[in-house]
């Protein structure tokens, strides 16, 4: 019996160790693709989308706060790739950590729901998974850079805004498209008119986003019509890829100040990209949510009344050829 124990027990662990080195290997991964469109604010090295906070939130929800160690991990390895590491090295490993972990136990004491099918759930994607979780990442990355003399105090502000403004929208636009790519099955008995639907939606968020970011008029806002078609029609499994493919379209024309970034300072370009990618993720995300929420309570509503319909038709077994609820004078 003891050795059925201890073979469970080392199972148990190495299923553990595996995923904290998965989770390690792809923060890794998405911090390198990150990394090509970094840009340096008040002399602070960020991005303005930081995909693994978005990686490392699903990761916890999805597996437990054991795997903590991986992004841990994850976040020492992409530090080093910058070159020499530094005293405040650790502090930023600490709070890139500690920030989904936050994120992560607000979110379970919310009662947050995995499936994003309620209203309640995107509100607290957002303000808590989000804006409040990375607080802790951007307060103590932008505080040890100015703590070991890498960065002056005068800066902190900058360097902490870009900071938190690059973590806020990796979770914001890879968690829901992480969350929905668990559940996503291949759709079964689809018309060829939603198929149609789908790949219109496609093109044309496609030749939108290029249109927009490759333009130097202000053309941006094109894009919200685009988005609320996909969460309306296609909720969070449409709505959550066009907000990633926009917002990397931007994120792109941003750094290479190009389209309607062109000509203008590295302030007003990061803050007119992140107003931009916060409101894209923003509407889609809560406007996909209050759609499920209403598809599914319209499908509850269509359930008790097929229920009540069938107690009635019990309660009048002589009458066949009632039916409940009656149809409609014409």
């Amino acid at each position: 019996m003891a050795a059925v124990v201890r073979n469970e027990e080392a199972r148990r662990l190495a299923g553990t160790a595996l995923r904290i080195l998965a989770v390690a290997a792809a923060y890794y991964v998405t911090g390198y693709l990150g990394l090509l469109e970094r840009v340096v604010v008040a002399g602070a090295v960020v991005t303005p989308l930081w995909p693994p906070t978005g990686i490392a939130l699903t990761a916890l929800l999805l597996m437990g706060l054991r795997i903590w160690p991986g992004i841990a991990l994850g976040t020492l390895l992409v530090v080093a790739s910058l070159g020499r590491m530094t005293p405040a090295d650790a502090g930023i490993i600490a709070g890139n950590t500690l920030a989904p972990v936050c994120a992560c136990l607000m979110l379970r004491r919310s009662g947050f729901r995995l499936d994003l099918a309620r209203l309640r759930d995107g509100v607290a994607l957002v303000f808590l998974g989000a804006l409040t979780g990375m607080l802790v990442s951007a307060t103590m990355g932008a505080g040890s850079l100015v703590g070991s003399g890498l960065l002056p105090p005068s800066r902190f502000w900058g360097a902490w805004a870009a900071w938190w403004a690059g973590d806020a929208m990796g979770v914001l636009v890879v968690t829901p498209l992480l969350l929905v790519a668990r559940r996503a099955r291949w759709p079964r008995d689809v018309p060829g008119s939603r198929w149609a639907e789908a790949a219109a939606l496609v093109t044309v968020a496609a030749a939108v986003t290029t249109l927009v970011t490759s333009t130097r008029m202000s053309l941006l806002f094109l894009v919200f019509p685009v988005l609320i078609w996909a969460a309306l029609r296609f909720r969070l499994a449409g709505a959550a890829p066009c907000v990633l493919f926009m917002s990397v379209l931007a994120v792109v024309a941003a750094t290479h100040r190009a389209g309607p970034f062109a000509h203008h300072g590295l302030f007003a370009v990061m803050v007119n990209l992140q107003a931009f990618n916060g409101s894209a993720a923003l509407t889609a995300l809560l406007l996909a949510a209050l759609t499920t929420e209403q598809q599914n309570t319209l499908r509850r509503i269509h359930q008790a009344c097929d229920e009540l319909t069938e107690v009635v038709a019990r309660l009048t077994p002589g009458d066949s050829a009632r039916r409940w609820p009656p149809d409609r004078p014409g």
